[in-house]
């Protein structure tokens, strides 16, 4: 059986047929259902209703945005950095809080606080199934007031493909994910602009956004952060392909 659903996978263009299949087969649901919804395009992490993010098993419910494995460096940033408070703004399942506070120590315990938002109500509640406190609302309108002031961490996967780069993506992500979760408009920034010029207002003093883009929009995305009163910087990881701008409200005097 399972060299018949590697087969089905490699001619519908899985590379990674061998080991989509062995997931698929430990399952334990109705195979052949789950091998018809990977062929016919739906992203495996949908399928199976999870996805391995930073040594973490986070669910994953179908039409939700698939946290991607370059994101781990906006993860491991914001963990070096430290703090307690955290915002997971455009949290899609909640992964990249989730991810932050078990690096930070315990959110049950109190280490962290860690609240989380998106604009789509099928995000947030993928979000809520995994233990976050996520609500729904565009950006900031959906964070709680206590918050202004306070964030250690902001931290930021929000939409950055440019509107007409969407039609070239693969058909799993444009056919299956929310276009709230991949449109950033006309040059992919319009909401890391927004995040920047809003940011300073909800950090703590000597906290950090951390915003996720692409190497070569990286220019764009440190100009919105300066512009919008925090120093910025930006990390790199070749190997993942992945890039962070990272800005920090300074005080004066420090």
């Amino acid at each position: 059986m399972t060299a018949e659903v590697v087969a089905r996978l490699r001619a519908a263009g899985c590379v990674f047929a061998e080991d989509e299949a062995a997931l698929l087969v430990a399952d334990g649901r109705d195979l052949g259902a789950l091998v018809d919804r990977r062929v016919a395009g739906e992203p495996l992490e949908q399928v199976l209703g999870w996805v391995g993010f930073c040594g973490l098993r986070v669910l994953l419910d179908p039409g939700v945005f698939v946290p991607r494995q370059r994101t781990a460096l906006l993860v491991e940033e914001a963990v070096r950095l430290g703090g307690r408070v955290v915002v997971d703004l455009c949290c899609g399942s909640g992964a990249v809080g989730l991810a932050v506070a078990a690096g930070l120590g315990d959110v049950e315990l109190g280490d962290v606080e860690l609240v989380a938002a998106d604009v789509d109500p099928a995000a947030v509640a993928c979000a809520r199934r995994n233990g976050v406190a996520a609500t729904a609302g565009d950006l900031f309108d959906a964070l709680p007031g206590q918050l202004r002031g306070r964030v250690d961490l902001l931290c930021v996967n929000a939409p950055y493909v440019p509107t007409d780069a969407i039609a070239d993506m693969p058909p799993e992500a444009r056919d299956h994910e929310p276009a709230t979760a991949l449109d950033g408009g006309a040059d992919g920034l319009d909401l890391h602009r927004r995040v920047a010029a809003g940011a300073r207002d909800w950090l703590a003093p000597g906290g950090s956004l951390l915003l996720e883009t692409s190497r070569r929009q990286t220019p764009g995305t440190l100009a919105a952060v300066v512009a919008g009163g925090l120093t910025g910087r930006v990390v790199t990881d070749d190997d993942r392909g992945a890039a962070v701008v990272v800005g920090t409200r300074v005080t004066p005097g420090r």
